[in-house]
């Protein structure tokens, strides 16, 4: 009897209409929250294979650029929003071409094999389409910019995207990288000032040296990898000893070109104090780090690598409002 009722009950037209509404009504609520997962999962995983957070390494340089082109040529707001999505847009293409073009070794390699591309998460398609949007990304705030930031801007993306091959045929690959993120603060002078003037050419190379040093310390961690795969670098071709040796003979020539910079823009003890700051972290860097021990690498190239790029920006900026308004 209550198996006929219960049958009953659901046979019931009122019991139908709600059965089916409900089941109609459910499933939509979840489908547009998965939508929208869905979509700030891919976010996040670009923002993954791109490093988003490295970009610490090389805006401050670039900002410090602005600012000290602001004593020459007057900065307005708009100038500096193309600035920043000038760097976006380099450094995304950048940084999402080399993870497509090293998604091979990166499926090898056990210390990458789990980013997104080798792990399957991004595709190889989407990934090319994001190189491609934010290359237009980059060209476009360039033409902003001016003629002169346009003309460059496909060179610069060219320099950008080779690095990926070079440690296909060069131990210097280090340096060449170091050279190509580089090229950031001389665009921010060029931005600004619509010309190229020989004293920002120190800022270059201080952010050269200093990105190639820390390049070859990281670069540690898959020597024995890149001698099985034949590809070249500094560790591999000299060793992890002779390679954190370089690594500081690199950092000790940044430490030099930031004390030029004190000189070549006429700057006060502010920026004085924070060439001492650095100094001290590029030392602190390299205690941490040993040739029978490497397990600072990441605290070093991640945590370090970043304070000293942010306190650049912060010394500059402070010095140049000491320098105006005190």
């Amino acid at each position: 009897m209550k198996k006929n009722v219960e049958k009953k009950r659901c046979l019931c037209p009122g019991n139908l209409i709600n059965a089916t509404s409900s089941r109609s009504l459910e499933p939509a609520v979840p489908q547009k929250h998965r939508k929208r997962t869905k979509i700030s999962e891919q976010v996040f995983l670009f923002g993954r294979m791109i490093k988003f957070s490295h970009t610490v390494f090389a805006l401050p340089f670039a900002l410090s650029a602005v600012v000290l082109a602001g004593r020459l040529h007057s900065i307005s707001w708009a100038k500096i929003f193309w600035i920043l999505l000038a760097m976006i847009g380099a450094r995304s293409a950048a940084m999402g071409f080399n993870r497509i073009a090293d998604a091979a070794f990166d499926a090898r390699n056990p210390r990458t094999s789990t980013r997104d591309i080798p792990a399957g998460r991004l595709s190889l398609n989407a990934s090319k389409l994001f190189v491609i949007v934010f290359s237009c990304l980059f060209i476009f705030s360039a033409a902003m910019l001016g003629r002169i930031c346009f003309y460059f801007s496909v060179p610069v993306l060219a320099v950008l995207f080779f690095y990926s091959y070079t440690k296909r045929f060069t131990c210097l690959a280090h340096l060449y990288l170091g050279f190509a993120i580089s090229l950031a603060p001389a665009g921010a002078w060029v931005a600004v000032t619509n010309t190229f003037s020989w004293p920002i050419l120190l800022l270059c190379m201080a952010l050269l040296t200093y990105i190639a040093g820390f390049d070859v310390l990281y670069s540690c961690q898959d020597l024995e990898f890149d001698k099985i795969e034949g590809l070249f670098s500094i560790p591999a071709r000299f060793g992890t000893k002779r390679a954190l040796f370089i690594s500081s003979v690199l950092h000790l020539f940044s430490f030099g070109f930031f004390f030029m910079l004190l000189i070549a823009f006429d700057m006060n003890s502010i920026y004085l104090v924070t060439v001492v700051i650095i100094g001290l972290l590029f030392f602190l860097e390299h205690r941490l780090v040993k040739p029978d021990d490497l397990r600072n690498v990441s605290f070093a190239f991640f945590h370090v690598n970043s304070l000293i790029s942010v306190i650049l920006f912060i010394g500059v900026l402070a010095d140049e409002f000491f320098r105006r308004w005190m």
